[in-house]
């Protein structure tokens, strides 16, 4: 007979075993939190500011109304001049007012969102190189950069600059894997995109792009060579399409191109945005200054190698600037022997380069600066950290490296404690928090503590604790005019402001049916007007009053038309471009009347 077994008795279960999250599931957290975080931060209480910059806001309001005002930028709908910018991201905000209504939250959503991309595009071009943990590094830093926080809440052009750059980026990462002109002539299309939101400064990421394909694409070096001069004729075509148009549009159709001296966007590009930014009044075009160089703190500050850690752009973009160029001389250095295609050694040149190249730009340019312009910088820097801080973190137990990643540490910490100490009054306990969290992380690294989860996360508290302060307080702050500051300050850099008007004038051009209602001098004094009333307004002169647009026997044949009703005495003007003679000839010849304090003349009514 043969013996069966009986079933084995059931085993006692055992304790709950713990279940471990799968790591990219933790990571795809992670990312959408990042978005989530800074949708809040870009968009929480986003209307407080009302337009932002009435200039910009006034062009967009343009845009709503009139479609040749939407391709052109025109800063109001009857389409009498540009504003001083090719028109990109005016695109952008015309078409989100024509869709859902000319409002504050239409004009300042866009750059919100366009902030939100930003991040999450800057997290997939670190990943593709550095892993999730320093895209998610990156991606903070870059929404917790206080100017990137000023500027994903403004209406400028900075916003969309900034995205695409970074998607210029992206697309040359992707094109390094497999040396692929498509992706390269992709980024090479959004160069020249930006190139039509702010023009020359587009282009000082170029060099970092080109020297990293260059090194590093895997590929002949002949065919390298090919790929980048098909790159470059994608700028051109992305980027010469607009101008073109604009050069063969009959000029009388169309709106005077403003801060151009010839009605020209290639002089506008090549003079007061191109090289009167660099070099000040020997760019040309109407103002053009040397002020910028050497003006107040809404000016950038004094020229030099000093000017990114300075009272005007140092609280703006240099609280991780320390650490990120530490990094990349160190992550250079560790990476020297690697094959020429090293992808890590490839993202640094490219963050490395983008920094370096308009780094040195913004703080020696003389011409017309601002303190935001500095946004451009932001993806650079947050991405130099995240790639070499992750690389020296894996490395850290070899001493150099060791001790590359703790210089970054105490930098950080120490330039931290120096910029919170500029604003004393403002939440003065931070700083010394900070000083105590960069000495713990310091200490483990110094003696080789090796509690990686809690000195990894002290670590990025150290790095992104006196940013994350001030890109709070920023989003904390209104801002308007046309030079905003981040952080608690609440001065405007001594920029001007917009122009307001009394309520009586504004009621009275309100009852006007004329194509205009108004025209002025300057074009703050016109947006004011424009967006108060709901009608457009001429902006004699444009931005300052002196654009040749529009002349006087342009003027009095809109007079003489019946198109004009009022011309509103007062507006910010400057000397010359036909605005002085268009004055004089207002008053010799029509009646003056008082509304509210201002003098303004009624063009139906001979003096």
């Amino acid at each position: 007979m043969t013996a069966t077994l009986a079933p084995a008795p059931a085993a006692a279960p055992a304790p709950a075993e713990r279940r471990k999250v799968n790591p990219k599931t933790l990571h795809r957290i992670a990312f959408l939190g990042l978005l989530a975080g800074t949708a809040v931060l870009y968009l929480w209480n986003l209307t407080a500011s009302g337009y932002g910059n009435e200039f910009y806001a006034a062009a967009t309001q343009a845009a709503s109304q009139s479609w040749k005002a939407l391709l052109f930028g025109s800063l109001d709908p009857g389409n009498t001049i540009t504003v001083d910018k090719p028109p990109a991201f005016l695109w952008v905000s015309g078409l989100f007012a024509k869709a859902f209504g000319f409002s504050s939250w239409t004009v300042l959503a866009p750059q919100a969102l366009e902030g939100v991309a930003a991040v999450a595009l800057l997290y997939a071009t670190v990943r593709r190189t550095s892993g999730p943990g320093a895209a998610l590094f990156a991606g903070a830093a870059l929404a917790l950069t206080p100017v990137a926080t000023l500027m994903f809440r403004f209406n400028l052009p900075d916003a969309l600059l900034v995205l695409l750059m970074v998607a210029a980026a992206y697309c040359t990462v992707r094109a390094l894997e497999k040396a692929s002109p498509v992706w390269l002539a992709l980024a090479g299309t959004a160069i020249g995109l930006a190139f039509l939101t702010k023009m020359l400064q587009a282009f000082l990421v170029l060099p970092a792009l080109a020297l990293a394909y260059l090194i590093a694409a895997p590929t002949s070096l002949p065919r390298r060579l090919l790929h980048l001069l098909g790159t470059g004729l994608a700028v051109v075509v992305s980027a010469g399409w607009f101008i073109a148009l604009v050069e063969l549009w009959p000029a009388d159709s169309r709106p005077y191109i403003g801060g151009s001296t010839n009605n020209s966007l290639w002089e506008l590009a090549i003079g007061y945005n191109g090289l009167g930014r660099i070099f000040g009044d020997s760019g040309g075009g109407p103002g053009g200054s040397s002020m910028g160089g050497n003006g107040n703190i809404g000016f950038g500050g004094e020229t030099g190698i000093g000017r990114l850690f300075g009272a005007s752009m140092g609280p703006e973009i240099s609280w991780l600037l320390p650490a990120a160029l530490i990094g990349l001389v160190a992550g250079l250095w560790f990476s020297r022997r690697a094959p020429r295609t090293d992808r890590t050694r490839a993202a640094l040149v490219i963050w490395g380069g983008w920094t370096l190249v308009s780094g040195l730009v913004f703080s020696f340019m003389s011409g017309i600066t601002h303190p935001y312009y500095t946004v451009a910088l932001a993806p650079g820097i947050a991405a130099l950290v995240g790639v070499s801080g992750r690389e020296l973190w894996r490395g850290r137990a070899h001493f150099p490296a060791r001790t590359a990643l703790t210089a970054m540490v105490a930098a950080t910490g120490v330039w931290g404690y120096i910029l919170l100490d500029r604003t004393p009054t403002w939440m003065p306990w931070l700083r010394w928090v900070l000083l105590a969290v960069t000495a713990l992380v310091v200490f483990a690294l110094v003696f080789g503590v090796n509690a990686r989860r809690w000195t990894a996360a002290a670590l990025v508290v150290a790095a992104l604790l006196g940013t994350s302060g001030y890109a709070f307080a920023t989003a904390a702050t209104t801002h308007s005019g046309s030079i905003p500051l981040s952080g608690p300050r609440t001065q405007q850099g001594g920029g001007m402001r917009e122009g307001t008007s009394s309520t009586e004038v504004v009621q009275l051009l309100k009852t006007t049916d004329t194509q205009w209602a108004a025209a002025t001098v300057g074009a703050q004094s016109a947006a004011s007007l424009q967006l108060s009333s709901g009608r457009p307004v001429i902006a004699i002169g444009g931005w300052n009053g002196s654009d040749p647009a529009p002349t006087l026997d342009e003027f009095k044949a809109l007079v003489a038309d019946g198109r004009v009703r009022y011309y509103v005495a007062g507006g910010r003007g400057g000397p010359g471009g036909g605005s002085s003679d268009i004055g004089e000839w207002v008053t010799a010849n029509f009646k003056a009347v008082t509304a509210g304090g201002e003098t303004i003349y009624d063009l139906s009514a001979a003096a």
